[in-house]
């Protein structure tokens, strides 16, 4: 059998390329779509002499055998009838010292384990991609840091943040909170970072708790049990974490503290929306940094299009796709700008829009009942931001995803 393709431990920091002649990364994909989540994915570790070819696995093989081997290598095998026999080809033809990633379309674990135990196979993501999946998974591997790669095991972070005050933000994550957990199946926890007049509690219809504010003030008192007992259950596999300060009074945050809950958080959830207001304050700066995936929710007017534009310029950190998810509430109200003309004045198309559903709305902030029940249009699109932000699918096909390869992983 020819040798297993190495799998040598992760530097502490990130790792000078030895050899000028070799590559730091080339990564070949089946299709457009795959690439460019790739690109994006990887757009925060992206540096000189990595290259991105069009080709299946043997195509990348015949190349190989020509070039010196990169020192990351990514190939797809969707599709490959023999991928585990083209994998031990690719096995031959590259340097020991290669870290290679595998994307592909089978999700049992076996096949897993074989390419990444047998094979030595870096890390290994199915489609579909998205790149928070690529930049949490793969990002760090092609950084060669390990510290980033260690941090973040566990549940999925993904923060959504109001463009502007009053865009829908909160009813945006409440939606996408009860839609991964109700319809996916996922457990599931919200965190209302609008430690003052947070609305999440009053649009699950719970009432708010003291956990949030012990673990901002209190960390060393934060641990697993800490988190059980202090979650607000909405549903089984829904929660919450919410507070209502008094308005005179300041919050007293303790440094870092924001970044421990969210490790306990990890611990117990496979996802944590954060209803995250932009805030000059350390647990504002410590939610947005922490989450794996961002998401901006805005309106289409000349006010929302500058505050949007704002904070997509804040830098992605490690782990984090290299940009929002840009989400455009009530597109189709009233004096609204365009869709087409926001697209060319922000230079980007928006990721999901949202219909104006005033009445639907109301009925979800007096019944506790999120507007999934209410309005399939709106239903729709936060299935589609579910499916962005997380990979999760349609329900059925969800099902049978969750006892695969990646929900045995997450759990």
């Amino acid at each position: 059998m020819p040798d297993a393709l190495p799998q040598p431990a992760l530097p502490q920091a990130d790792a000078p390329t030895a050899r000028p002649d070799r590559k730091a990364l080339l990564c070949y994909t089946l299709d457009a779509e795959t690439e460019q989540t790739v690109k994006d994915g990887l757009a925060g570790v992206m540096a000189p002499g990595m290259e991105f070819m069009r080709g299946n696995i043997h195509k990348a093989i015949a190349t190989l055998k020509e070039i010196p081997t990169p020192l990351t290598l990514i190939v797809d095998v969707a599709g490959e009838p023999q991928a585990l026999a083209a994998l031990e080809d690719l096995s031959t033809v590259v340097e020991q010292d290669v870290r290679v990633l595998v994307i592909g379309d089978r999700q049992d674990l076996g096949f897993y384990r074989q390419i990444t135990r047998g094979l030595g196979v870096a890390d290994y993501l199915y489609k579909p991609l998205v790149a928070g999946m690529v930049a949490e998974n793969f990002a760090a591997i092609v950084a060669r840091r390990r510290e980033a790669a260690l941090r973040k095991r566990g549940g999925k972070v993904v923060s959504i943040t109001g463009a502007r005050g009053g865009v829908g933000a909160s009813t945006v994550a409440v939606h996408l909170g009860w839609y991964l957990a109700h319809t996916a199946k996922r457990y599931t926890v919200l965190l209302d970072a609008d430690l003052h007049r947070g609305v999440v509690p009053l649009m699950l219809d719970i009432q708010s708790g003291n956990g949030l504010r012990t673990a901002l003030q209190f960390p060393e008192r934060v641990d697993e049990l800490f988190v059980e007992r202090s979650a607000l259950v909405s549903s089984e596999r829904l929660h919450a974490l919410a507070t209502e300060e008094v308005l005179a009074k300041d919050f007293d945050f303790r440094e870092g503290a924001c970044e421990h809950l969210l490790g306990m958080l990890r611990r117990r959830y496979s996802l944590i929306i954060a209803d995250t207001p932009f805030a000059s304050n350390s647990f504002s700066r410590e939610l947005l940094n922490g989450a794996q995936q961002r998401v901006i929710v805005m309106e289409p007017t000349l006010a929302g299009i500058r505050d949007a534009l704002r904070l997509l310029q804040l830098p992605a950190t490690a782990n984090q796709a290299y940009r929002p998810l840009l989400v455009v509430n009530r597109h189709n109200r009233r004096g609204a700008i365009p869709i087409k003309q926001l697209a060319e004045t922000m230079r980007m198309e928006p990721d999901i829009l949202l219909p104006d559903l005033p009445e639907a709305i109301e009925k979800t902030a007096s019944m506790g009942m999120p507007t999934n029940k209410w309005n399939r249009a709106f239903a729709k699109a936060i299935g589609k931001l579910a499916e962005a932000t997380t990979g999760v699918e349609k329900a059925p096909q969800q099902e049978a995803r969750g006892k695969g390869l990646m929900g045995l992983l997450r759990r």
